[in-house]
């Protein structure tokens, strides 16, 4: 089991940042990859940012609606990934999630999520 603690989220203005930390109770070294996911209120969960949990083992992905504001990035160490969210929306508003995945086998693989942080962009 990979347990996942999300922490950063909070209220801000349209405009501001603010810096999303996701920290495991594990190395990323034996993991696959490393995702923020967002849900808006009453919508579904969608994907924000991806990357590989091991360097140089794959790209990084954004989705449309954050491409050129939103950053994923490791932090120190194995076992944090960083959101770091620029020139916030008011749609921005909603929970932000942190995945990864481990490989098993084949194309199975096992998936762990944190709890999730508010953020909430005020107009």
């Amino acid at each position: 089991q990979v347990q996942l603690v999300e922490s950063g989220g909070g209220s801000v203005e349209a405009g501001g940042s603010l810096r999303l930390s996701c920290t495991a109770s594990t190395s990323f070294l034996g993991l696959s990859s490393l995702r923020w996911y967002f849900q808006a209120p009453g919508s579904e969960r969608k994907l924000v940012a991806r990357m590989p949990a091991v360097a140089n083992m794959g790209r990084t992905f954004y989705a449309d609606s954050v491409k050129g504001r939103f950053t994923i990035f490791r932090g120190n160490g194995d076992s944090t990934v960083h959101l770091e969210m620029n020139s916030l929306k008011p749609e921005d508003t909603g929970v932000y999630y942190c995945f990864v995945d481990q490989h098993i086998s084949g194309s199975r693989f096992r998936s762990f999520w944190g709890r999730g942080t508010q953020v909430t962009v005020s107009s």
